[in-house]
């Protein structure tokens, strides 16, 4: 079992940055790939990066791409994503996700433990 906790949105001008943490309980972090999701108002949950078990390999959406940076830091069994230049349509709730597998994924039902979520809101 694994339990994740995101922090860090909040409310940000367009252009701004922000950097969303996830802290992993349980002592096998290392065995997960870890994802980033995000669902806006009246929209279907969407993929926005993922990182294998060791960050060496990480996968992002295309919409997002060059923005932002996901990372982790198995010591500390967490997982960041660095959003920067943001804009309004950025704005949603962000989850981060664990996979049981080394290797990152993009699809939604292939991860096994999701957080709670985190508000992100980008403003004109």
């Amino acid at each position: 079992q694994v339990q994740l906790v995101e922090s860090g949105g909040g409310l940000v001008q367009a252009g701004g940055s922000l950097r969303l943490s996830c802290a992993a309980s349980g002592r096998t972090f290392s065995s997960y790939a870890m994802g980033w999701f995000r669902q806006a108002p009246g929209k279907e949950r969407e993929f926005v990066a993922a990182v294998n078990w060791s960050g060496g390999s990480t996968f992002y959406a295309d919409s997002v791409k060059g923005r932002f940076t996901i990372s982790r830091d198995n010591a500390k069994n967490t997982v960041y994503l660095q959003m920067n230049t943001l804009k309004p349509e950025d704005t949603a709730v962000y989850y981060c996700a664990a996979r049981y597998s080394l290797s990152a994924n993009r699809k939604i039902a292939e991860y096994d433990y999701w957080g709670q979520g985190t508000q992100v809101t980008v403003s004109t």
